[in-house]
């Protein structure tokens, strides 16, 4: 079993001691597929387990063309038989978010570079945390699949893998 990132500990503890809310900010390429998702999802775990209030979560993409859009239709199709409403509206990710957000999630490699190079200081680096490194039932698990050019398996993958890591997520940080 992969241990929590050191993060998602500071996180939780800087947290506890102000009284706030953790935010957390999930990223993928788009904001259409992946990162929608797996907004969607810790929103429901942390909403059935009764602790959506200690959390704000959010969701960006990198890439800007898909802004205002909600989630691809597909995904929104295979997290619905799940029971995920996934409402967001796609948006870019902006710099104030490295300030805004206590973590944040990219989906795969490209995604934390980017990310690591966007962060204005070491500190907001410190807060991106691969979310593979949360996956418990994927434990060779080193990036969640960009499902929008696969079939049915990619999109039905993506949501198990993105399952696992958001009720780790929720059991870490609770």
């Amino acid at each position: 079993m992969k241990s929590i990132p050191a993060p998602v500990v500071r996180a939780k503890e800087a947290a506890a001691r102000s009284g706030r809310p953790v935010k957390v900010l999930f990223v993928c390429l788009g904001n259409i597929c992946r990162s929608p998702a797996a907004e969607g999802i810790f929103r429901s775990i942390t909403e059935s387990r009764g602790i959506a209030g200690n959390f704000e979560i959010d969701s960006a993409g990198l890439y800007g063309g898909h802004a205002g859009e909600l989630p691809d239709s597909r995904m929104r199709v295979h997290a619905f038989q799940r029971g995920y409403n996934l409402t967001h509206r796609s948006r870019p990710v902006r710099t104030s978010d490295f300030r805004d957000f206590d973590l944040i999630f990219p989906m795969d490699d490209s995604n934390f570079s980017r990310l690591d190079a966007m962060a204005p200081d070491v500190e907001s680096q410190d807060k991106i945390v691969r979310m593979t490194d949360l996956c418990r039932r994927h434990p060779g698990a080193t990036y969640v699949p960009d499902p929008y050019y696969e079939g049915a398996e990619g999109f039905e993958m993506v949501l198990d893998m993105l399952e696992d890591a958001c009720e780790s997520l929720a059991d870490a940080l609770n």
